[in-house]
């Protein structure tokens, strides 16, 4: 378990999240952690070594043997997922991590299904699921939920793992994890990742996926961000105060095509307006020239990839979909083996899986 038990909320609540990461990690004291609440949670050498995990993962699944092998890792132990936010990849991907390490599931989709549309707290919701499964994954809208349901657990009879799939506008750790994992494949023959200039563009503000990743780019040399997006929707102020604290490399303007040129990956992403303010906020901003179509794709470097954590509208037009170049499908099957490492990881099996012999 981690060690929540020694800190209460309010004291830990006002610490900043590099600082709250020791309280987070498996007490066997190998880094990982117990909690996957933010990117934050997440250095270089971690980084590594879950991408090799589930590389390793990958490949034992391919044999019927080595499948067998890995539904036995976790076989007697239930999850459950808790999304009280609409899901379709984050869902089915966490899901199917699950199944392939053994553990059964469970879900609550819609919180209108559950004692909360009695009036239930979320914290006695949480707290009911524990009584029944091993690990809550959850994905939910509040800011911050994640975190104190983390807190409350730890501090309860039944300290099972938290594993947060989305939280609020701030963080999305695991589909940096995914990201991550799609880039270091992407040019594990090219280099790596070190040097390369990650443009982000779309939704800047809201979209949390950019934050999260922008936070994990900053554990490798040299790592440029380009950020584009109308003014409305360009990368908040905390994020650009991370970057110059780390003296990460950064632009930030509002032309695609320049910085498609000059760029190794494009992480599209599309406009999130389902936390507008008033219903067609969104659609008063003029996003026309922030969409990636045959012009861009022609411009883009024969090494370079487009990127989208999906879903998506018409900010990439389908006729980039078949260009070797495009790594949004792969990008989203990567998510379900990066999972599956972390969540072997968090029950103390990364050592048995890297060395068994499939």
């Amino acid at each position: 378990m981690a060690r929540l038990n020694e800190i209460g909320w309010e004291e830990f609540s006002k610490l900043d999240l590099e600082a709250k990461r020791p309280y987070l990690e498996r007490e066997e004291g190998d880094g990982m952690p117990y909690h996957t609440l933010f990117a934050q949670q997440f250095d270089r050498r971690l980084l590594e070594r879950l991408c090799a995990l589930a590389n390793r993962i990958r490949f034992i699944n391919k044999s019927k043997e080595g499948a067998l092998y890995l539904k036995n890792i976790l076989a007697g132990r239930r999850a459950m997922l808790y999304f009280s936010q609409p899901s379709s990849r984050t869902f089915l991907s966490h899901q199917n991590a699950c199944q392939i390490l053994g553990l059964n599931t469970c879900s609550v989709r819609d919180a209108a299904t559950s004692s909360e549309a009695k009036g239930e707290s979320k914290t006695d919701t949480v707290r009911t699921f524990s009584s029944y499964v091993d690990l809550i994954i959850m994905r939910c809208p509040e800011k911050g939920l994640a975190e104190q349901m983390a807190w409350e657990l730890s501090n309860s009879e039944r300290p099972i793992p938290i594993l947060n799939a989305g939280s609020g506008k701030d963080q999305h750790p695991t589909q940096a994890l995914l990201d991550i994992y799609t880039l270091l494949r992407s040019f594990e023959t090219k280099g790596g990742i070190d040097g390369r200039t990650v443009a982000f563009c779309g939704d800047l503000m809201r979209g949390r996926t950019v934050r999260s990743l922008s936070y994990l780019l900053t554990n490798f040399s040299d790592v440029k961000q380009i950020f584009v997006a109308p003014k409305e929707l360009q990368v908040p102020d905390d994020v650009i105060a991370i970057l110059e604290s780390k003296g990460v490399r950064y632009e930030v303007h509002d032309d695609l095509r320049e910085a498609v040129k000059a760029s190794d990956a494009v992480y599209m992403t599309r406009i999130q307006d389902e936390w507008d303010a008033s219903k067609g906020e969104s659609a008063k901003i003029d996003t026309s020239r922030f969409k990636f179509g045959a012009e861009e794709l022609a411009l883009l470097g024969p090494d370079a990839i487009i990127m989208h954590p999906l879903p998506r509208r018409d900010e990439i037009a389908t006729c980039c979909d078949h260009d070797p170049r495009a790594m949004y499908w792969r990008q989203m099957r990567n998510g379900m083996w990066i999972r599956a490492a972390l969540i072997a990881s968090v029950f103390g099996f990364e050592k048995s899986v890297m060395g068994c012999g499939y």
